[in-house]
């Protein structure tokens, strides 16, 4: 059976306990594990496409909701993890942690990273953020930032400056143990194509494709776009 299935996993204690959505198709490896990117969820198209195929071909499919990324608890074997945006920076921490333990369980076969926003909170952010913007995080704690992809700003809390700083990669070279497949927008407003070619050079070992979309914004998502990542998944 390949039946879709929503279940839920328990995050977080005392005041900060929540629960996570998680949607979860069952199938053969390698299954497929879905990492969205920021004010992002499980339902959008880049999301759905890749479930509607995994339907199609019989493969097993987890997404979910931040937070709380449901690895352990959902996904048994190889996996292909798919990152988007933030969700490809998260990808990689994620490969990263993974390959530190003696069994992993479950491995990465492929990572596929669409626009990856890697080091974004400090380097896309923080360093081309106007002093006035620095100031009013640093004071009040959080700063509304426009999106054009929202009626509602975005907030960007010193919390989240604090934590990115907690996590950069961009510093030193990346070994992720699997090949590694990038699709990246020329005209990505958000992650520019250079952050992206930079990203490139800092793996050390692995195997890289880089594909630039020369018409391509942030999201990659039109029909195109989407023929390209399922494409990239096909393979592993």
């Amino acid at each position: 059976m390949n039946d879709l299935c929503l279940k839920f996993l328990d995050v977080g204690t005392g005041i900060a306990a929540r629960r996570i959505a998680v949607r979860r198709r069952e199938g053969v490896a390698p299954g497929l594990f879905w990492v969205g990117g920021f004010k992002s969820d499980m339902k959008g198209t880049k999301a759905e496409a890749l479930d509607l195929w995994a339907r199609d071909h019989g493969r097993a499919i987890t997404r979910f909701d931040y937070s709380g990324h449901g690895v352990d608890a959902f996904c048994r074997g190889p996996q292909v993890v798919i990152g988007s945006s933030m969700g490809g920076w998260l990808a990689l921490l994620l490969t990263r942690e993974l390959t530190r333990r003696t069994q992993p369980d479950p491995s990465v076969v492929r990572l596929v990273l669409i626009a990856p926003a890697v080091d974004f909170t400090e380097d896309l952010m923080w360093k081309r953020f106007p002093p006035e913007v620095k100031r009013e995080i640093e004071q009040t704690g959080v700063w509304a930032r426009p999106s054009q992809y929202s009626e509602q700003p975005y907030p960007i809390t010193r919390g989240l400056i604090e934590e990115g700083r907690r996590h950069l990669l961009l510093d030193g070279m990346i070994e992720t143990g699997c090949p590694v497949w990038i699709l990246q927008g020329v005209q990505d407003p958000d992650v520019p194509w250079q952050h992206t070619v930079e990203l490139t050079a800092r793996f050390a070992r692995d195997d890289v494709v880089l594909t630039l979309v020369k018409d391509g914004d942030h999201r990659l998502s039109r029909p195109e776009d989407i023929e390209r990542l399922i494409a990239a998944v096909a393979e592993a």
